[in-house]
């Protein structure tokens, strides 16, 4: 999906004001907006000619003499480059302004407006954005990708003064054989790529048709003519011209590594940069800093920078986060903080790594070593006791390469050890403490066993007895204790299990035990010796008398099964059959709060305690989510012709197409009857949603067959965007409840 619908915000809510301004229809002198103009939905109505559209899509471009804008419409018009259309709706903030169109009414065709010849320096600094254009260049890459739904030919094309992007709107694949390495003339519309932080990060080509491209001289030879270079000698095909001018930036050091990187941070901005100076540098100080500009994994970033440190001393406090917020790029390179509890630590040969988990997720924090320091010269590391719940600061780091696809790879950067800081110590009922008071517990027991050998021999032997037997059942009650603790808690079965066989094993001097399950899985310790040992076994049972599996003790061949042994498997098998039957009993409450039981959709409590979540998340980081509410249109029919039996059949037939139709972090809801819901937490504007809408529509086209009748699917859609069309669970629930009503009423 192009980043112009991506970065779209939501459409103006319904119902015009008291007061509203007058339609601008002057194309220059909406163009001429700024941002903080345009996101206050200013009403337009103008003319111009098309330059650029695809019915498929919702990308729109036009032009008027020099002027030209983006305009979002809906896929499906009838509209060719060279119509002059009226253009009628409302401005919209993005990376410039942009037109959210009511109406776009064909007045007439005529010819395009000519292109302009682009130059570097236009294209890189967004001064020609949405202007028809032409341009020279060698293509270096040529491949086909999916977008809107349909395959399209995308080039990286070698200009003079760096690499662009072209989507081509054509889907003949054999045309990218002919274009690779071609020199060639293309015409089409500058755009901009830009990050989630609108700052622009490449220029790319929107081209209508192949006839729009002109191959100016064919590639000297098809790559797989080529001959095979030894990897060794890769580089002797390396040759660049670099004219990048260097630029200078200034704000607040926020992370320093000599020989490595600078970051500078102002305002909601931070910025990355690549340096090899050594100079010393305070953070927290402002600080000017010069280097060419260059893109890395969709990021922009400082090359061969060059830094220059005022000594004036503004410090930035760490934004904090939650975990999930981490991966978000609008908080790339920032210095944020967050909260968990410490998993691990460990020094590595470049770097120590911290790893924490917050709400069952895991992050880590990371101290690169200073270069050229040796292992001897490194700070000890700051140990914290596992458990422990820590706040963490530092530079959130980012590897993937498209901001623009949600949460991607990162971690926190630290800048030393003191950007970590306990803020509450492990639980006291930890395996560590236990196992304190039970070492005190066997000094006790020994102090009294020497007082008892100074009065007699006899006596000593007595309490040594009594000393080892109380630490056994210690050991014993401290193991079952935890077994208890995992069965309560959050452990997984088969831990839980493999612990339970070790107990009983411990009980019966260390003898083999193992636990099978009705499913054959087997946990515990388990020899193929076994067979020709005394083997003994206790039946796990659940509470209505059905086989959950059964536990076994391989016990030596000369010892004859006792009382022990049998408690022993009893009490290990009573815990087994309890831990099963408590994990089956939580998943199975868990699945019929949150998911309805016809259609296996989510259920309404799921949804409504989702929103309430989202809303939550949404209202920190100033995120948007979009819901969707729809009804099945005459399914009370299908249940008075067919009856409830086929009315079923035909709503999960219903519910499993609309599924392939969605995201995996797009969730199905059933709210009762033929009514279910859509929630889409990723979401940038009104446009995701309709399109959606759009495919969900189209699925329920083809008919539903139940029991050899074919039945005519159809459906009634509303939505709801927060904040814009609600800032409360009810309030986006009425929004788009009332707005399928309306589309059922506009169908009747």
């Amino acid at each position: 999906m192009k980043k112009w619908a991506i970065a779209l915000l939501a459409i103006v809510a319904t119902g015009a004001c008291a007061a509203a301004p007058a339609a601008s229809t002057d194309l220059r002198a909406v163009r001429a907006l700024t941002n903080e103009q345009a996101m206050k939905r200013l009403p337009v109505q103008f003319e111009a000619t098309v330059t650029y559209y695809r019915d498929y899509d919702i990308d729109l471009f036009v032009q008027d003499g020099d002027n030209a804008i983006y305009v979002y419409y809906r896929p499906g018009a009838k509209l060719l480059p060279g119509d002059r259309v009226l253009v009628r709706g409302k401005t919209q903030d993005s990376f410039r302004p942009i037109v959210v169109a009511d109406d776009v009414t064909v007045l007439g065709h005529g010819s395009v407006p000519r292109p302009i010849a682009a130059t570097a320096s236009e294209l890189f600094s967004g001064h020609r954005d949405c202007v028809r254009g032409t341009v020279r260049g060698t293509v270096r890459s040529a491949q086909m990708v999916w977008s809107a739904g349909r395959r399209n030919i995308y080039l990286k094309v070698l200009i003079d003064g760096g690499y662009v992007d072209a989507a081509v709107n054509s889907d003949d694949s054999s045309a990218v054989g002919r274009l690779l390495d071609s020199e060639i003339e293309m015409t089409g519309i500058i755009t901009s790529e830009f990050d989630q932080k609108m700052q622009q990060s490449g220029a790319r080509f929107d081209v209508q048709s192949l006839n729009d491209i002109r191959i100016l001289k064919p590639a000297a030879t098809h790559p797989q003519d080529l001959p095979v270079t030894p990897m060794e000698d890769v580089l002797s095909g390396y040759h660049i011209q670099d004219f990048s001018r260097r630029i200078q930036v200034m704000g607040t050091i926020t992370y320093y590594q000599p020989r490595r990187a600078v970051v500078l941070e102002s305002g909601n901005q931070s910025l990355w940069i690549v340096t090899q100076t050594d100079v010393p540098l305070r953070i927290g100080d402002i600080a000017y800093a010069s280097g060419f500009p260059n893109v890395r994994n969709g990021y922009l970033t400082l090359d061969h920078g060059e830094v220059r440190d005022t000594h004036r001393w503004e410090p930035i406090t760490p934004r904090p986060l939650r975990w999930d917020q981490i991966g978000f790029a609008e908080v790339a390179f920032m210095l944020v903080s967050a909260e968990g509890e410490l998993v691990s630590e460990a020094r590595e040969a470049a770097q120590d790594e911290y790893v924490f988990t917050s709400h069952g997720h895991l992050f880590s924090a990371i101290y690169r070593h200073p270069r050229g320091m040796s292992a001897a010269e490194l700070p000890l590391m700051k140990h914290v006791a596992p458990g422990s719940r820590v706040r963490v600061s530092g530079i959130n780091m980012f590897y993937s390469s498209d901001p623009f696809d949600g949460p991607v790879e990162s971690n926190l950067l630290l800048r030393d050890f003191d950007d970590i800081s306990v803020v509450s110590p492990p639980s006291l009922l930890s395996k560590r403490n236990l196992e304190i008071v039970v070492g005190v517990l066997f000094l006790a027991i020994l102090g009294f066993a020497a007082r008892g050998w100074l009065l007699e021999r006899r006596m000593r032997r007595q309490t040594d007895s009594l000393a080892a037997r109380t630490e056994h059942e210690a050991e014993i009650e401290r193991r079952r204790s935890q077994i208890l603790e995992k069965i309560n808690g959050t452990g997984p079965l088969d831990e839980i299990l493999e612990t339970i066989a070790d107990l009983v094993s411990f009980r019966l001097g260390g003898v083999p035990c193992w636990c099978e399950t009705r499913d054959g899985a087997r946990f515990g310790t388990y020899r193929d010796e076994s067979a020709d040992a005394n083997l003994i076994g206790e039946e796990l049972r659940a509470g209505s008398g059905a086989s959950l599996g059964c536990l076994f003790a391989a016990l030596r061949p000369e010892t004859q099964p006792g009382e022990i042994e049998r408690g022993a498997l009893l009490k290990g098998a009573s815990l087994a059959s309890l831990a099963i039957e408590t994990r089956r009993l939580y998943a199975d409450l868990v699945r019929r709060s949150e998911f309805d039981n016809l259609t296996d959709a989510h259920s309404r409590y799921y949804l409504e305690r989702e929103l309430d979540i989202l809303i939550k998340l949404a209202q920190v980081s100033g995120g948007t989510f979009g819901l969707i509410y729809f009804d099945l249109d005459g399914f009370k029919s299908v249940n008075d012709s067919y009856g409830h039996r086929v009315g079923d059949e035909y709503l999960q037939q219903v519910a499993r197409r609309i599924k392939t139709q969605l995201r995996t972090q797009d969730k199905l809801a059933r709210l009762g009857g033929d009514e279910f819901a859509v929630l889409v937490p990723l979401v940038r504007n009104r446009s995701d949603l309709q399109e959606i809408i759009a495919r969900l529509q189209a699925c329920l086209q083809e008919r539903v067959v139940v029991e050899g009748k074919p039945l005519r699917a159809s459906a009634s859609f509303g939505l709801a965007i927060y904040p814009q069309d609600g800032t409360t669970r009810d309030e986006l629930i009425d929004v788009a409840d009332a707005a399928m009503y309306s589309s059922k009423l506009d169908k009747r």
